[in-house]
């Protein structure tokens, strides 16, 4: 919640885990500037999880809450969601995916990748919506088709593509 805003925001992504939410929730805030966890609910006697497990973290990653849920095994994430993070730089690209492939994430096409609880993330440079939109069709397909060529995604080598080099 922002400090000029009295009212928390309305909408919230919910990510459903099998009891690995706090720490699925620590290790998103330490990555980003602007989060935090800001609560943690346990389960009580009345269940339906272990009593004084984790039930639900509230979290927020660069200023947008989340909701992580110890939901059980019944869901898993699926590409069909993302956290879209529109990276400053390939400094920051190279260390959210470094971060977020380690411990069993999965690197995956395109800019897109799988962190170990399997949640899919894209790790996108801002330069990149610059030349896929650029308005000339040449320079903006060749970006495109050197970005379908690559798993992380590599600023010089786009703007290289882009320039015909």
């Amino acid at each position: 919640m922002s400090a000029m805003s009295a009212q928390p925001q309305k909408i919230k992504t919910c990510l459903w885990f099998d009891g690995q939410a706090e720490e699925a929730a620590e290790l998103y805030t330490s990555l980003f500037d602007d989060s935090r966890v800001t609560q943690v609910q346990r389960y009580s006697e009345v269940g339906p999880g272990e009593p004084g497990s984790v039930m639900v973290v509230m979290f927020e990653l660069a200023g947008t809450e989340f909701m992580g849920l110890n939901g059980g095994p019944e869901f898993q994430f699926t590409e069909a969601s993302s956290v879209y993070v529109d990276c400053d730089d390939q400094q920051e690209v190279d260390r959210l995916w470094s971060a977020l492939t380690a411990d069993g994430g999965q690197e995956g096409p395109c800019g897109w990748l799988k962190d170990k609880y399997g949640l899919s993330w894209q790790i996108v440079p801002r330069v990149l919506d610059e030349l896929i939109t650029d308005p000339d069709p040449a320079r903006s397909g060749r970006a495109m088709k050197a970005m379908l060529g690559m798993g992380k995604l590599d600023v010089q080598a786009l703007v290289d593509a882009a320039d015909g080099k």
